[in-house]
């Protein structure tokens, strides 16, 4: 059985919207900035973008903060550039667009709820995607209570996470919805070597960590034993 190619598909729907002379309306769910930056440098020239922060997954209460502030800041950044027609060391250019950004409601007590009896489970695995359907459950809900046609998240670019779970949880989330979920893998064609170039380019936080108490815990203890060797 072929492994689908959903970078190939994004790409698909894209060379459609361009014929038709589409800029589709696509509420971009966002885990933080550094993963958004490669996100949006590519989707701007082809959507009106508009970024959901909603991570009640993370946590810690400053973590949060500084997250969401890095992916405000970044935004700002790119909305300049699209003021002044500057797009110096960027792969857009005249055709990108202003981004928008809706900060979700921050409530880890979703997030531990979502999650209850999973709290011993592997990184990946099933608590994963209680968490994965959590954010894009709401993502969709902000999308069709906003009159947004397209949904899908940056999530997609970590290296760490399954895009054939990501894009069953998207489509299942958006169909409850009634929008339609955007299928991606933005960690294809070099798009997670591109965040950390971006990353570097405007000097994001980038932290280590999923963002939820038990993906720190397992970093924690990773570095903890390497340290050891």
């Amino acid at each position: 059985m072929n492994k689908r190619n959903y970078a190939k598909e994004l790409e698909a729907r894209i060379e459609q919207f361009q014929k038709a002379g589409e800029y589709p309306k696509l509420l971009l769910h966002a885990c933080c900035a550094p993963c958004s930056s490669y996100c949006l440098e590519y989707l701007r020239e082809f959507f009106d973008v508009t970024v959901f922060f909603y991570n009640p997954n993370i946590t810690s209460d400053g973590e949060y903060r500084k997250r969401v502030a890095e992916e405000k800041r970044l935004i700002e950044e790119y909305n300049r550039q699209v003021e002044e027609g500057s797009f110096t060391g960027m792969n857009s250019g005249p055709g990108a667009r202003k981004i928008g950004i809706i900060e979700g409601v921050y409530d880890p007590g979703q997030f531990y709820e979502a999650v209850k009896g999973l709290e011993e489970c592997r990184e990946g695995g099933e608590r994963c995607r209680k968490c994965f359907e959590l954010r894009l459950t709401e993502t969709g809900r902000v999308a069709k209570e906003m009159g947004f046609e397209y949904m899908t998240t940056t999530l997609t670019i970590s290296p760490l996470k399954n895009a054939d779970v990501l894009n069953e949880v998207g489509r299942e989330a958006a169909a409850r919805s009634d929008v339609t979920y955007l299928p991606s893998d933005f960690k294809k064609k070099n798009g997670y070597k591109r965040s950390i170039e971006l990353s570097q380019m405007f000097g994001l936080y980038r932290q280590d960590f999923c963002g939820c108490s038990f993906s720190k815990a397992q970093r924690e203890l990773e570095k903890e034993n390497r340290s050891g060797l």
